[in-house]
């Protein structure tokens, strides 16, 4: 059998046009900018303004492409290519076997880009109450994304109690695996520390009676 194709992998992503292209260097200038700045002088010194200036774009470009500071460190490309890579998942492979695989694949493409600031935007997120804050908001929509695959997947209506809090529950783990993983110092490697976090979630507690 011929194993799929991975959206997550660059040379498997569909070849864009110039304008996407240019959309997408811009994106990456203004998060460079802005990691380097707050490397330098931390996040709450680092305004719009300073971003701009570095990324040389206009303050007005910074929020047309990130509507906060904290979008900048948040949002990344990977929620539409992990639902894609969950539905070309075989259909006979359990949604679990089917997470661990994209949550693998995910966090590598994240490592691929530089663990430092893997490491840096998780720290800010533990440290920063607003970049937590909206970190929250953040993960409704990609919970929206695995609804959407839960439901294709399961048959159930995607606002169905049931498909909400699976989905939220996912979420929710692999949130508290992020911040534990900042709050011990980033020790251990974040994929399996994700394959815990699917552990307890299939198998429930250690030791727990069944």
């Amino acid at each position: 059998m011929t194993a799929a194709r991975s959206p997550l992998s660059p040379a498997d992503r569909p070849q864009l046009g110039l304008r996407e292209r240019k959309k997408i260097k811009t994106r990456e200038a203004i998060r460079t900018a802005t990691y380097a700045l707050i490397q330098e002088q931390g996040y709450d010194a680092t305004t719009i303004e300073q971003i701009a200036e570095r990324a040389e774009v206009s303050p007005s470009t910074v929020f047309r492409y990130f509507p906060t500071k904290e979008d900048i460190v948040l949002t990344d490309e990977y929620d539409p290519l992990m639902a894609a890579e969950l539905r070309a998942r075989p259909a006979g492979e359990s949604w679990m076997d089917s997470m661990r695989h994209v949550l693998r694949k995910a966090v590598d493409a994240n490592m691929a880009e530089g663990p430092e600031v893997v490491r840096m935007r998780t720290h800010l997120a533990v440290q920063v109450p607003a970049v937590r804050s909206r970190m929250f908001e953040s993960m409704s929509e990609t919970g929206r994304l695995l609804r959407e695959v839960l439901a294709e997947r399961s048959g159930l209506d995607p606002d169905s109690l049931e498909i909400r809090v699976y989905a939220m529950s996912l979420i929710g783990g692999l949130m508290e695996v992020s911040m534990y993983w900042a709050e011990n110092d980033f020790t251990g490697e974040l994929g399996d520390l994700m394959d815990r976090a699917l552990d307890v979630l299939e198998q429930g507690l250690p030791g727990e009676n069944r």
